[in-house]
Formats: structure tokens, sequence, C-alpha cells
């Protein structure tokens, strides 16, 4: 376990007492806040159906196409409101989601996937060269990959195109669904390391919804809680492995050692936070 330095405290996405509803009827997030500083990965973390993609979709402007809308509060991104911009003018600003599930164009090459990332761009082909020679330097497997159909490559081959793709569009911030679905341990290890040196070396600021707990707080400066479509904690990735609730309910460990998943679970009607 490393300790990760202090990221820029200027601060690139606000997210301020949202509330998302679908269906005109099921309110999804309740009064969620959060702060994502310029050059920082920040975490946003919790269990299936605690509200993080809803998080993602409602920033990026995805919510419309499953019936779902921004109610109260406010987004801003570098102080100006974007919920009434489309993902288009979103991408031009700078900001781009991976979805969960990776979802590369199948039908297409591992190498033509990448270049769809670059479809906006008006910097010339030479700036695009370049760019995609830096996406081979930090995922090698997919120069290897690059002439195959990416529906015949493998699970972590496709996360790695859909991250790559992003960073073909020169992105300063990149939401990033649940990297570490599907994949094997030592692929998810590789996924973050690549995250986080994009992050040092690109200068290009994270938002990743996981669920995977223990190894996000590793690679992450910041992280938030989810619970049920609210934030229940915050801090420091630091102070939250650190923190004997989060130990306790996320990491499977407690002062005296690891627990049983059956005792945690029976433990979390003891949560301080839901009390």
């Amino acid at each position: 376990m490393f300790d990760q330095p202090a990221a820029d405290t200027e601060t690139l996405l606000a997210v301020n007492n949202i509330e998302v509803i679908y269906n005109h009827v099921i309110l999804v997030l309740k009064g969620v806040s959060l702060t994502v500083a310029r050059g920082g990965i920040t975490a946003l973390l919790g269990g299936n159906g605690a509200g993080k993609t809803t998080t993602l979709k409602a920033i990026s402007n995805l919510l419309h196409s499953e019936r779902g809308a921004v109610t109260k509060g406010q987004i801003t991104y570098r102080g100006q409101r974007i919920q009434n911009l489309s993902p288009a003018d979103l991408v031009k600003m700078g900001v781009i989601q991976v979805m969960e599930g990776r979802h590369c164009f199948e039908h297409l090459t591992v190498e033509e996937n990448l270049l769809t990332g670059a479809y906006t761009r008006t910097d010339g082909s030479g700036a695009i060269a370049a760019d995609l020679e830096m996406v081979y330097t930090y995922f090698p497997r997919l120069r290897e990959r690059r002439r195959s159909q990416a529906g015949y490559t493998s699970g972590g081959e496709q996360q790695m195109t859909a991250i790559g793709r992003a960073l073909m569009s020169r992105p300063e911030m990149i939401l990033l669904d649940e990297p570490s679905m599907g994949l094997a341990p030592q692929l998810v290890e590789q996924i973050f390391e690549i995250v986080r040196a994009v992050n040092e070396k690109e200068g290009v600021t994270f938002l990743l919804a996981e669920q995977n707990t223990n190894v996000a707080l590793r690679y992450a400066h910041h992280g938030y809680i989810l619970e049920s479509g609210r934030v229940v904690m915050e801090g420091s990735a630091q102070d939250l492995r650190e923190n004997p609730d989060v130990k306790e309910f996320y990491l499977g460990m407690s002062d005296k050692g690891r627990k049983s998943f059956r005792d945690v679970r029976s433990y979390r009607r003891r949560k301080r936070w839901l009390a």
C-alpha cells in the first residue's frame, strides 16, 4: 500500500445537493454533494444500487435516455453550470464518460475503436497519430491486438480499449464507471496502475465509481461513500482506509482482524451514519 500525493486543491467539478428522479416518481439520488479537485483521482464508492452510476450519468447528462432527470441542485464544471448542456457539448469541454460494461464497437477493430475517440478533434492527423502512439504506450496489449475485432477481444482488452478511446479525445476529466467489473484481480491492478500513470503523467482528472473499495482507496486521493442515494461519508483516501467503519463494512476488516461476510452483513444495522 502506498500513499498518494495530494491533488491540486482547485475544484474542477462541483455537484451541489442534487436529486435525481426516474420516471417522474422514483427518487434515486437524495441531496448528493461532492467536489473533484483538478488533477486528482476521486473515488465514488458503495455497493450495487447505491447510486454511483446515476451520479456519473447526472454529471455527463446521460439520464434522459433512461427517463431520468436532475430535479434539484446544480452541477458545475470549471464554475459553469452544465446541466443544460448536451453530452456532445461536455465532450468538447473535456468531460468523457467510460461507461460500465465497456461498450466497445464490437464490429470495429481495436484501432478503429480508438480512433472514434478522436472524431470531434480538429487539430490534425499528426496530433491524432501522436496520441494513438501514446495510448499504445500505456496499453501495449492494444498495439498487439490493434487489427483484431473488438468483439473478439477479452474483457480486460475491451476495458483498455474503452479507456484508450476516451484518452483519444484529449479529455481534461474522465468519469470511469466500474473499471474492475468482471475482471481478474491481476487485470484490475493493471488497469488501476494505468489510471494512476495517466493521472500523473498526462494530468487527466478522474472521478471513478467503484465497488472494489480496497483497490480504489489505494489509488485515489479522495473518496465518497454512497448508500441508498446519499453520501454517508467522505474524506481523503488515507483517512477512509484507516476509518474503523470503512474497514468494518467495506474492507471486511476490524481491529480484531478479518471478519466473515456473515458477521459484516449482520452488523450493518448498527452503522452510525444510519442511526
